[in-house]
């Protein structure tokens, strides 16, 4: 019997089926996995991990089934397994977050801050824990978890089963990626608002400048007119100079009332955008906390300001 599909499973719908069941179990399993790691490492409950809304990290499946598949349940040494199971696992890793990268903008993780990183995509530090999670994948859980689910063949529940939960892992996928895009294009519209409220900040104060610089002026050319004069004609050129110093002050009203109104403008066009985000956008956010915007970076950091804000 291979390890991978068992002889019983005779047609490519079973061992489709039988496929799909096997990245649903290892896609769960690394979802744990995933949060018991995070939890160590932050001593506390993580928040929940993955892409998907469910309790599946999808790449720990496609991994288990690349090693399975490739290594045909595992190299007779361990030691083998764990070396090309590294190596497969981290090829999987680098062309995920390089397809993620490219297809929503965004930079999902980075292991930078890790030694011996290639590209901030995968490190050896997680490359050595996937050779060790291979070793046991090949050689201890598969052989009894492929069993237990050829039984489920064998008792007729193994197609069905698969094709109710590629209804909801496709619907889970459908929703998660649609958040991805929604969260790319609010970061667009929130970068957007702020370029828009710089701009009219800097035309404001220019327009400021020129005005002040212009009254300056009329105020130059009075007190000029008031050192030449003298006797009775003083007491008017000191009040031809009050009435020129009058518009000024007015003049700085002015300007402070609309930058305030632009101001107050942009932050209802903020706010606007902040409150009508959905769930599952802001458990995407929460999921990835290292997610990285690759062109509205400002904003994406002032969204997660906004939500932590809130979450106080």
């Amino acid at each position: 019997m291979s390890l991978f599909f068992p002889a019983s499973l005779a047609s490519p719908l079973e061992r489709g089926c039988f496929a799909f069941l096997l990245l649903i179990t290892y896609s769960l399993l690394g979802w744990c996995g995933e949060m018991v790691y995070c939890s160590i490492g932050q001593r506390r409950l993580c928040e929940k991990r993955g892409f998907l809304n469910g309790p599946l990290c999808p790449i720990y499946g496609h991994g288990a089934l690349v090693v399975l598949l490739v290594l045909d349940g595992g190299c007779e040494h361990p030691a083998l397994t764990f070396l090309l199971g590294a190596l497969l696992t981290s090829l999987v890793e680098y062309v995920t977050s390089y397809a993620m990268e490219k297809l929503f903008r965004m930079r999902w993780w980075d292991y930078s801050r890790y030694r011996f990183h290639i590209n901030g995509r995968v490190c050896l530090l997680n490359s050595a824990i996937f050779g060790l999670a291979s070793v046991f994948l090949c050689h201890a859980a598969n052989p009894p978890i492929a069993a237990r689910l050829s039984g489920l063949f064998a008792a007729g529940a193994g197609v069905p089963l698969a094709l109710a939960l590629g209804v909801l892992y496709g619907a889970d996928i459908a929703i998660s990626v649609r958040s991805a895009i929604r969260i790319g294009d609010r970061l667009a519209k929130l970068q957007a608002i702020h370029r828009e409220l710089a701009e009219k900040l800097d035309a404001l104060k220019a327009e400021q400048q020129r005005a002040a610089e212009a009254q300056r002026q009329r105020l130059e050319e009075a007190v000029s007119a008031a050192r030449q004069s003298a006797g009775e004609r003083a007491a008017l050129a000191r009040q031809s100079v009050q009435a020129r110093l009058e518009p000024l002050a007015d003049l700085g009203d002015e300007f402070a009332l609309r930058l305030e109104e632009a101001k107050n403008e942009a932050q209802q066009k903020l706010h606007a955008l902040y409150q009508c985000q959905d769930f599952f956008e802001r458990r995407l956010l929460r999921s990835f906390p290292a997610l990285r915007s690759l062109r509205h970076g400002e904003a994406l950091a002032r969204w997660r300001e906004y939500l932590a804000r809130r979450k106080k």
